[in-house]
Protein backbone atom coordinates (compact mmCIF):
# COMPACT_ATOMS: atom_id res chain seq x y z
CA UNK A 1 0.00 0.00 0.00
CA UNK A 2 0.99 3.32 -0.79
CA UNK A 3 1.92 5.70 2.44
CA UNK A 4 2.70 9.14 -0.30
CA UNK A 5 1.75 9.71 -3.13
CA UNK A 6 2.62 12.60 -5.19
CA UNK A 7 -0.03 13.96 -8.19
CA UNK A 8 1.53 15.89 -10.82
CA UNK A 9 -1.85 18.55 -10.91
CA UNK A 10 -1.77 21.89 -13.36
CA UNK A 11 -5.87 21.81 -14.12
CA UNK A 12 -5.64 20.48 -17.01
CA UNK A 13 -8.07 17.50 -18.33
CA UNK A 14 -5.40 15.48 -18.00
CA UNK A 15 -4.63 16.24 -14.34
CA UNK A 16 -7.86 15.79 -13.72
CA UNK A 17 -7.88 12.38 -14.89
CA UNK A 18 -4.46 11.99 -12.18
CA UNK A 19 -6.87 13.18 -9.59
CA UNK A 20 -9.45 10.32 -10.21
CA UNK A 21 -6.94 8.08 -10.11
CA UNK A 22 -5.50 9.53 -6.26
CA UNK A 23 -9.02 9.18 -5.04
CA UNK A 24 -9.29 5.70 -5.61
CA UNK A 25 -6.22 4.38 -4.49
CA UNK A 26 -5.72 6.54 -1.36
CA UNK A 27 -8.64 4.85 0.50
CA UNK A 28 -8.08 7.26 3.79
CA UNK A 29 -6.40 9.91 5.29
CA UNK A 30 -3.70 8.00 7.03
CA UNK A 31 -2.38 8.33 3.09
CA UNK A 32 -0.14 11.30 2.75
CA UNK A 33 -1.42 12.71 -0.84
CA UNK A 34 0.78 15.66 -2.16
CA UNK A 35 -0.56 17.92 -4.91
CA UNK A 36 2.64 19.78 -6.85
CA UNK A 37 1.67 22.28 -9.17
CA UNK A 38 4.69 23.82 -11.29
CA UNK A 39 5.24 27.55 -12.54
CA UNK A 40 7.86 27.19 -15.29
CA UNK A 41 10.99 29.60 -15.50
CA UNK A 42 10.60 31.36 -18.68
CA UNK A 43 13.26 30.31 -20.82
CA UNK A 44 11.51 28.97 -23.35
CA UNK A 45 10.32 32.69 -23.63
CA UNK A 46 13.69 34.09 -23.12
CA UNK A 47 15.20 31.61 -25.82
CA UNK A 48 13.06 32.49 -28.16
CA UNK A 49 14.23 36.14 -27.75
CA UNK A 50 11.31 37.61 -26.27
CA UNK A 51 10.55 39.34 -23.15
CA UNK A 52 7.97 37.94 -20.53
CA UNK A 53 7.05 40.67 -18.68
CA UNK A 54 6.21 39.59 -14.35
CA UNK A 55 2.89 40.73 -14.59
CA UNK A 56 2.16 37.72 -17.35
CA UNK A 57 4.78 35.12 -14.44
CA UNK A 58 2.58 36.52 -11.77
CA UNK A 59 -0.30 35.52 -13.66
CA UNK A 60 0.46 32.19 -14.39
CA UNK A 61 1.23 31.59 -11.19
CA UNK A 62 -1.73 32.99 -9.65
CA UNK A 63 -3.95 30.46 -11.96
CA UNK A 64 -1.68 27.92 -10.45
CA UNK A 65 -2.35 28.44 -7.40
CA UNK A 66 -6.11 28.87 -8.18
CA UNK A 67 -6.20 25.35 -9.58
CA UNK A 68 -4.15 23.59 -6.51
CA UNK A 69 -6.48 25.37 -4.19
CA UNK A 70 -9.54 23.60 -5.73
CA UNK A 71 -7.91 19.77 -6.55
CA UNK A 72 -7.13 20.62 -2.50
CA UNK A 73 -11.12 21.06 -1.96
CA UNK A 74 -12.07 18.20 -3.98
CA UNK A 75 -9.57 15.13 -2.01
CA UNK A 76 -10.06 17.15 1.21
CA UNK A 77 -13.39 16.55 0.86
CA UNK A 78 -13.24 13.38 -0.07
CA UNK A 79 -11.96 12.74 3.54
CA UNK A 80 -7.98 12.50 1.74
CA UNK A 81 -4.85 14.12 3.81
CA UNK A 82 -3.71 16.41 0.93
CA UNK A 83 -0.69 18.96 1.02
CA UNK A 84 -0.01 21.75 -1.67
CA UNK A 85 3.25 22.28 -3.04
CA UNK A 86 3.63 25.30 -5.52
CA UNK A 87 7.33 25.03 -7.18
CA UNK A 88 9.16 27.53 -9.79
CA UNK A 89 11.45 25.35 -12.31
CA UNK A 90 11.86 23.03 -14.92
CA UNK A 91 8.41 20.22 -14.50
CA UNK A 92 10.99 17.12 -14.80
CA UNK A 93 14.01 18.87 -12.06
CA UNK A 94 11.12 19.63 -9.09
CA UNK A 95 9.01 16.97 -8.98
CA UNK A 96 12.60 14.75 -9.31
CA UNK A 97 13.67 16.81 -6.03
CA UNK A 98 9.96 16.70 -4.33
CA UNK A 99 9.95 13.34 -4.68
CA UNK A 100 13.19 12.82 -3.28
CA UNK A 101 12.50 15.32 -0.16
CA UNK A 102 9.38 14.28 0.94
CA UNK A 103 9.76 10.18 0.66
CA UNK A 104 7.38 9.71 -1.85
CA UNK A 105 5.78 6.02 -2.55
CA UNK A 106 3.81 6.45 -5.84
CA UNK A 107 3.83 9.90 -8.38
CA UNK A 108 0.46 10.14 -10.27
CA UNK A 109 1.00 12.29 -13.77
CA UNK A 110 -1.80 12.99 -16.17
CA UNK A 111 -0.92 12.19 -19.98
CA UNK A 112 -2.58 14.05 -23.06
CA UNK A 113 -3.08 11.23 -25.80
CA UNK A 114 -4.20 14.56 -28.23
CA UNK A 115 -0.52 14.54 -29.08
CA UNK A 116 0.46 13.10 -32.59
CA UNK A 117 3.62 10.69 -32.16
CA UNK A 118 5.65 12.47 -34.24
CA UNK A 119 5.50 15.52 -31.73
CA UNK A 120 6.28 13.38 -28.54
CA UNK A 121 9.53 11.98 -30.26
CA UNK A 122 10.22 15.60 -31.31
CA UNK A 123 9.71 17.26 -28.23
CA UNK A 124 10.20 14.23 -26.02
CA UNK A 125 8.01 13.57 -23.53
CA UNK A 126 8.02 15.00 -19.57
CA UNK A 127 6.14 11.50 -18.45
CA UNK A 128 9.17 9.57 -20.16
CA UNK A 129 11.97 11.65 -18.80
CA UNK A 130 10.35 11.40 -15.68
CA UNK A 131 9.80 8.20 -15.27
CA UNK A 132 13.62 7.20 -16.11
CA UNK A 133 14.51 9.96 -13.09
CA UNK A 134 12.36 9.42 -9.75
CA UNK A 135 12.89 6.49 -8.00
CA UNK A 136 9.28 5.54 -6.84
CA UNK A 137 6.82 4.00 -8.49
CA UNK A 138 4.97 5.82 -11.62
CA UNK A 139 1.29 6.00 -12.33
CA UNK A 140 0.19 7.65 -15.82
CA UNK A 141 -3.44 8.45 -15.98
CA UNK A 142 -5.52 9.21 -18.98
CA UNK A 143 -8.73 10.33 -19.67
CA UNK A 144 -10.64 7.61 -20.33
CA UNK A 145 -13.16 9.86 -22.46
CA UNK A 146 -10.02 10.26 -25.45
Amino acid sequence: MYKKILVAYNGAPESRSALDEVMRLASDASIEVHLAGVVHYPSAYLLAGEYVPEVALADEREHMEADLKDAHALLAGKGLNVKEHLVVGEPVDVLTKLVSELGIDLLILGHPRSKSFAMRWWRGSVDAILIERVRCSVLVAADART
